[in-house]
């Protein structure tokens, strides 16, 4: 278990079956993607909900899109006696937890956990992942079902990395069997406080504990923590969802769902104090999809291994804080004015903006956010890959325009 300064504490150590697969085996050696994989979206099965709270509802959904992951690591020291010189290698092991991101037709998949759980700086390899990571399906947490993962890309500062499974005979017959299936990412700009969670991870310690839930609400819908980074380079800011659901040991990387079973967040910390319990923290799933799919497109099948993140070269403040309630909605919704408060010499943002304006929205390709936070600016701009056209309906000395850049590779930067 990683222990982080100050109070923060990073959770290292981190759907019911329609029957009981009578074997399991491990995958076959994992192979590059074809040319042409078909996506399955199979979590549109109908699971009867009771109509309460929706609790159970969205546990048998997140379950079947939930995995246990188990890492190990090597470590080699030297010795501190000059009687006993040379060296010894040691193994030990970590656990946390999964969520699956994309379904392929062969048994494939893409799966999302928290960087931290699959890294160790202090690891034998030269990018401190795992040497072997392992992950396991709801109901199959046994040795035999060991599902082989690779590690696609990550990122230390937004706590996520992919993991990529190829060719599961395992998970192919789950899939085919309705146990296992893609998350259905939801919107975690529309979360509300108060509003039920549902929290499925791996608190285990040691042996195949297996994956479990816990229920909670919505405390605060979007704030900052500081941790110290994964790599231990320095302190790292993380915009997160606060949760009052229980979150144990090895529920990092797991999945927050909201009731109707729709991931709203990735498990990443807690505040580890006698004085404070259950206050958990997600990271939010709008950022999460986006640096999922970032680190897809510039990471798998390539040699890179990080976020490729888009810099524009501008800071952005805010103006005009308001709240109010929403009848239709019956929610408190707090809104601000993004303004672009510096821009960079010889940077792509210094060809559009100017000092003052206000970004109302932005377009990239055929998706469009509406700006009212400013949060949303920077989440939006994780989708820009090079060649995208950006449009940005802005406000200028009273005066809505677009304006609009092309993204090129000289804004990207490893993140």
């Amino acid at each position: 278990m990683k222990n982080k300064t100050g109070k923060w504490t990073l959770l290292f150590i981190s759907v019911l079956l329609s029957f009981l697969l009578s074997s399991c085996n491990s995958t076959s050696d994992s192979g590059l993607m074809q040319d042409k994989e078909t996506i399955i979206n199979n979590n549109s099965i109908t699971i009867n909900n009771d109509g309460s709270d929706g609790a159970e509802y969205a546990a048998s959904k997140g379950l079947r899109c939930a995995v246990s992951i188990y890492c190990t690591f090597e470590r080699t020291t030297s010795s501190s006696f000059p009687w006993n010189p040379g060296s010894q290698t040691s193994t030990y092991y970590s656990t946390g937890s999964g969520v699956i991101y994309k379904l392929f037709e062969n048994g494939s998949a893409f799966i999302i956990t928290n960087h931290h759980v699959v890294y160790d700086s202090q690891s034998n390899t030269t990018n401190g992942i795992a040497k072997k990571i392992n992950v396991y399906l709801y109901g199959l947490e046994n040795s035999p079902c060991a599902i082989s993962a690779t590690y696609v890309g990550g990122s230390a500062n937004y706590d996520i990395a992919v993991l990529r499974v190829d060719d599961s005979d395992i998970l192919e017959k789950a899939v085919n069997s309705g146990a296992a299936s893609a998350v259905e990412i939801g919107n975690s700009d529309d979360i509300l406080p108060g509003e039920t969670v549902i929290a499925i991870g791996n608190p285990s310690t040691s042996d195949l504990g297996g994956l479990s839930v816990t229920k909670g609400i919505v405390s605060v819908t979007s704030e900052y923590i500081t941790l110290t980074s994964t790599d231990n380079s320095g302190e790292v800011s993380f915009r997160v969802v606060r949760v009052d659901a229980p979150i144990n040991s090895g529920n990092s990387g797991g999945g927050l769902y909201n009731n109707r079973g729709e991931l709203i967040g990735i498990v990443n910390a807690k505040i580890s104090s006698s004085e404070i319990e259950n206050i958990g923290y997600a990271i939010p799933s709008n950022v999460v999809s986006s640096i999922a799919d970032n680190i897809i497109d510039y990471c798998y099948g390539t040699d890179c291994e990080t976020v490729m993140r888009v810099i524009l070269g501008i800071t952005v403040s805010v103006s005009n804080p308001q709240t109010y309630y929403d009848n239709e909605n019956g929610s408190i919704v707090c809104t601000e004015d993004v303004l672009i408060y510096q821009i960079e010499n010889n940077s792509l943002g210094k060809s559009i903006f100017i000092i003052g304006d206000i970004v109302k929205s932005v377009s990239i390709n055929d998706k469009t956010t509406v700006i009212n936070r400013q949060y949303q600016l920077i989440d939006s701009l994780l989708d820009a890959r090079v060649g995208d056209n950006v449009s940005f309906v802005i406000v200028r000395n009273g005066v809505e325009t677009v304006v609009g850049l092309t993204i090129t590779s000289d804004c990207l930067t490893a993140y």
